[in-house]
């Protein structure tokens, strides 16, 4: 089954594609203080509800980069629909090949998606990077709550490398030489409406569509998560969003 239309089914029903409240999503939006016009750029935007606030608030400009076709589709509507003729651009791409000019934004997002720079370190380096000195880097980021027991890792699809703790987040973005300014975490009702959409929406969708050939694997693959998340991912893995400022650093791209 193709990614992006799993995606797209399982995340029909969210508002924002990651366990955060639309309450949190504002206190970052207010808590950002952004001159007005800021120029922003959003790798892995989805449906763009971030910048679609940011334009309202702050009458941001800039880019939304991502590579789901059905992201940009909703992208493109939800802009069109609640800030029309804003200065935003979404490209369907890969984030990682996206070319933004050194030091050419005022803020870089990546909420959720630091597989496209191979982790939160590379998702890091490569924001700070093209925001001016004195710019934002907002990034949302898994961490662990608690070690994680190697059985439920060997059948997961990542291993207990791929994510730190909480302080060790902040701590990777210190030793980047970025200064922590605010971070704020999903609680677990956060992840119970974020999961808990996604099984609704997978059944939905199979009963609509029963001679749809993907809906086997949809349930299977969701079923299989929604078993992973209840059995241990819940008390384990948690998720928060990392607000850090670039104090200044070279800026010739790697």
């Amino acid at each position: 089954m193709n990614r992006w239309k799993f995606f797209d089914i399982t995340h029909r029903d969210h508002l924002i594609c990651n366990p955060l409240s639309s309450e949190k999503l504002d206190e970052i939006v207010t808590l950002l203080d952004l001159p007005r016009g800021a120029r922003v750029l959003d790798i892995a935007c989805g449906k763009a509800e971030l910048l679609v606030r940011l334009v309202e608030r702050y009458g941001a400009r800039g880019d939304g980069v991502d590579l789901s076709p059905y992201a940009v589709r909703d992208a493109r509507t939800r802009a069109e629909a609640r800030v029309p003729g804003s200065a935003l651009v979404f490209h369907e791409m890969d984030g990682r090949d996206f070319q933004a000019g050194p030091g050419s934004y005022d803020l870089a997002i990546c909420l959720g998606a630091s597989w496209v720079f191979d982790g939160h370190r590379g998702t890091l380096e490569a924001l700070r990077r093209v925001v001016h000195p004195g710019g934002l880097v907002l990034v949302g980021e898994p961490y662990w709550r608690r070690t994680p027991d190697p059985e439920d890792l060997r059948t997961a699809d990542y291993d207990a490398a791929a994510f730190a703790t909480h302080a060790g987040n902040v701590a990777i973005g210190l030793e980047l030489g970025l200064t922590c300014l605010y971070s704020i975490v999903s609680s677990e009702d956060d992840w119970d409406r974020y999961q808990g959409l996604q099984w609704r929406a997978a059944e939905r969708y199979a009963t609509a569509h029963p001679d749809d050939p993907d809906v086997a694997e949809l349930l299977q693959r969701q079923r299989a998560g929604r078993d992973a998340y209840l059995r241990w991912e819940r008390d384990t893995l948690g998720w928060a969003v990392y607000l850090f400022r670039s104090d200044g650093h070279d800026l010739t791209p790697s």
